[in-house]
């Protein structure tokens, strides 16, 4: 398998195992299995459907027609905008205004919004199956996405990907993660975002190997599925924070994990207390790695290197990472200490946003992706996330502190299930440390919460002030959302 996937050129086709497929299992969604055979003649068959399409909406249910739509769309050509079923009427308005798509794919049956029902639909049937060859292969600048942001700021943004961009960065990845053919991987990620959808679905049918989908996320579903041949394990921390319970309850659950090859978390960084309660339950240490959706992803910890907790390792093949001051000036210093902004760049960055000139000039500096992630950097090159520049960085004290280390000190605190720091005007400071707790059965006060800061960190990163909530906001990858906090 493996060398036929190499005798492809892999550096013009997208998807090379639809070119030489064989019986191996592809894609599998509980007890529906498509092979890459399967998996090739259903791509021809939905792109047959899709010629003249230059974009497509997918309506992105964690299912096995979403997975064959895409992989259809892309080897029509065509550009895909995946979509949230769970998406509002004014952001769903606006993504599809923006992007226009000529028609929507969807499951049958899927009752699609108002928004969507008004396009040209076609159902894609797991059973339909269209044999002669592949269509010619679009070029590599070609858009292979259209993957809107989560419009915090404003309106979303639709983020052009390029085939390119998907090729190389997923190459990267095999190299970080000593990914082959012979790899599964299982995850329960949405599909209508990079992680689960590019990572996760692309990333297995690139290599000629598998993925799994468990649906919604289970431990239990996760442990059978690496009982039965898979090997590696995609996650976001909210995942994770679940399987070292489970984990811990659970020796049997603990020893089905542990035999995974790799458990690799993203999105949003993982707690080094959850860290370190999954490698004493099961004796796996977690990889992390950074991406964007702008960007793909810039950095790993390596399947074969250190896998320390709160670091995401170095930059992956091909990508240039560097940190900068205020002023845009590049930082030298590799000391675990220097706060600066990540700026990227390589042959993982996006085109641009689409129908927006302005923000893709404010997003880029001479050919460098401005990030707005604040980062630190180590000795040995490991790269340390603080947080975004917007919500993470505070400048308390003529001190740049980011929130996410004293978020971490606080989670190692026995008294404190949750925690989110950020910065609010002060008269004295410029800005005052606030954080936002979810006790555990006993509510820690905050002199105590500040004092475990200060003796682990340095005293001018403690909290000034502590609210203590029942939840934080979170969105649906798991993130917090901190201006919700504050509303």
């Amino acid at each position: 398998m493996v060398k036929r996937i190499l005798a492809v050129n892999v550096d013009r086709v997208l998807l090379p195992t639809l070119a030489t497929p064989d019986e191996r299992e592809a894609i599998r969604f509980g007890s529906a299995v498509v092979t890459h055979a399967d998996l090739a003649a259903s791509a021809r068959a939905v792109a047959a459907g899709l010629a003249g399409a230059s974009r497509v909406a997918v309506w992105a249910t964690p299912s096995l027609p979403t997975c064959l739509a895409v992989v259809g769309a892309l080897t029509a050509g065509a550009a895909v905008v995946p979509v949230n079923p769970r998406i509002g009427e004014r952001e769903l308005a606006h993504i599809v205004g923006d992007s226009a798509p000529d028609l929507v794919l969807a499951a049958p049956g899927d009752n699609l919004p108002a928004a969507l029902a008004a396009l040209p639909r076609r159902d894609i049937d797991p059973a339909e199956r269209l044999d002669g060859p592949l269509p010619a292969e679009a070029d590599q600048e070609a858009p292979a996405f259209i993957v809107y942001t989560s419009g915090t700021t404003g309106p979303p943004k639709g983020v052009l990907l390029p085939r390119r961009a998907i090729a190389t960065n997923l190459d990267a990845l095999a190299r970080a993660w000593e990914w082959t053919a012979d790899d599964v991987v299982v995850h329960a990620l949405p599909l209508f975002h990079v992680h689960g959808l590019i990572l996760g679905v692309l990333g297995p049918l690139r290599r000629g190997g598998a993925v799994r989908h468990t649906g919604r996320f289970d431990s239990a579903a996760i442990a059978a599925a690496l009982a039965d041949g898979a090997t590696m394990v995609f996650g976001v921390p909210t995942m994770y924070h679940r399987l070292a319970a489970d984990c811990e309850a659970d020796a049997d659950l603990a020893a089905a994990i542990g035999r995974a090859r790799l458990l690799v978390s993203g999105s949003a960084a993982l707690p080094a207390r959850d860290h370190a309660r999954i490698t004493a339950a099961t004796g796996q240490r977690v990889v992390e790695r950074y991406g964007m959706t702008e960007t793909l992803m810039n950095c790993s910890v390596r399947a074969s290197g250190d896998r320390r907790p709160g670091t995401v390792g170095p930059p992956v093949d091909g990508v240039d990472v560097r940190l900068v001051d205020d002023a845009g000036v590049p930082i030298e210093a590799s000391d675990g200490e220097t706060v600066g902004e990540i700026e990227v760049r390589g042959p993982n960055l996006f085109l641009g946003y689409l129908n927006r000139p302005d923000a893709t000039a404010a997003a880029l500096r001479d050919g460098w992706f401005r990030t707005g992630d604040m980062a630190v950097r180590d000795p040995d090159g490991y790269v340390r996330i603080v947080g975004r520049r917007a919500t993470d960085l505070i400048k308390s004290g003529g001190y740049k502190i980011g929130a996410g280390e004293i978020e971490n000190a606080l989670l190692e605190h026995p008294g404190v299930a949750e925690a989110a720091v950020t910065g609010e005007p002060d008269d004295d400071l410029g800005e005052r440390i606030v954080a936002w707790i979810v006790p555990e059965d006993e509510r820690p006060s905050e002199q105590d919460l500040a004092d475990h800061v200060a003796k682990l960190l340095a005293p001018h990163k403690r909290p000034r002030v502590v609210r203590y909530l029942e939840a934080l906001p979170r969105n649906e990858m798991g993130k917090v959302t901190k201006r919700a906090l504050h509303a």
